[in-house]
């Protein structure tokens, strides 16, 4: 903690506890510019759900007794609809995922590096780089599938070994395919710490999303806008942790400059 405060950015190897400690530390720091994104998006993303499940009509659960014949005839309907609401909110929550996170990580490298950041300046730069962005969560989304469905233990490597493009494109401005190579060299050798930490971050965000979806329940039609305002609270300690150990990898490969020796009198 002592080397983030006077440097900013981590000078040495962080472990998993000061890396979460110091990813909520900086959260409190900023917690207003952090939450903004974020808060837009949730409210983006519950407005057009509910817009599109308004504007998609999901025909209506059939009774009980009804006939083989009326339910043949329901089903192509219902899982049409149900359909077009899944990919079209999925598409749509996977693009402002991808600009939040990589606002989270520009607001955190400039506010490490530079000692401020600037909201407008994290968004711009991640619109520039959100072709990449895009290209890289396919493609590491595809194979980490594969690998999932493979045995599940392969899935959950590559998921360790691409954890990192985000960060490496946003902060070192790479392509999607270069970040592929450079995520798995800044976590070599360091698998089992960057799986813990990892699994850190995704309980923590995936208790308080459960809970909120549990609370937003009662809103009926309006619990998806609720639910998506709620989790933006947690959501943000995703690319603050990420980014930091990042950071941390960074500092592990890098020499460190032996002491000055004492002079004596």
């Amino acid at each position: 903690m002592k080397e983030l405060a006077e440097n900013r950015k981590p000078t040495r190897e962080l472990s998993v506890g000061e890396i979460i400690t110091t990813t909520f530390a900086l959260y409190s720091e900023k917690f207003t510019q952090y939450l903004i994104p974020f808060l837009i998006a949730g409210a983006i993303t519950g407005v057009l759900t509910m817009a599109l499940s308004a504007a998609i009509i999901i025909p209506a659960t059939l009774p009980p007794t009804a006939t083989p014949q009326e339910i043949l005839a329901w089903l192509p309907g219902y899982f049409a609809a149900i359909l077009t609401l899944a990919i079209v909110t999925g598409i749509i929550g996977w693009i402002i995922s991808e600009i939040t996170q990589g606002i989270g990580v520009k607001f955190t490298a400039d506010t490490l590096e530079k000692g401020q950041a600037n909201l407008m300046t994290s968004f711009d730069f991640t619109v520039s780089k959100l072709l990449s962005l895009l290209a890289v969560s396919i493609i590491t989304g595809v194979l980490i599938v594969i690998g999932l469905i493979a045995l599940v233990i392969p899935g959950i490597i590559l998921a360790i070994i691409f954890s990192l493009v985000v960060p490496t494109i946003i902060i070192e401005n790479t392509g999607a395919l270069e970040s592929l190579s450079r995520s798995r060299l800044l976590v070599s050798n360091r698998w089992l710490k960057t799986f813990g930490l990892l699994l850190l971050l995704y309980i923590i965000v995936g208790i308080v999303s459960v809970l909120v979806g549990v609370i937003s329940i009662p809103f009926g039609i309006a619990a998806t806008f609720v639910s998506s305002i709620l989790a933006a609270f947690i959501q943000p300690i995703l690319p603050i942790g990420l980014t930091l150990y990042y950071y941390s990898m960074i500092a592990r490969a890098t020499p460190q400059e032996p002491p000055l020796p004492t002079q004596t009198a």
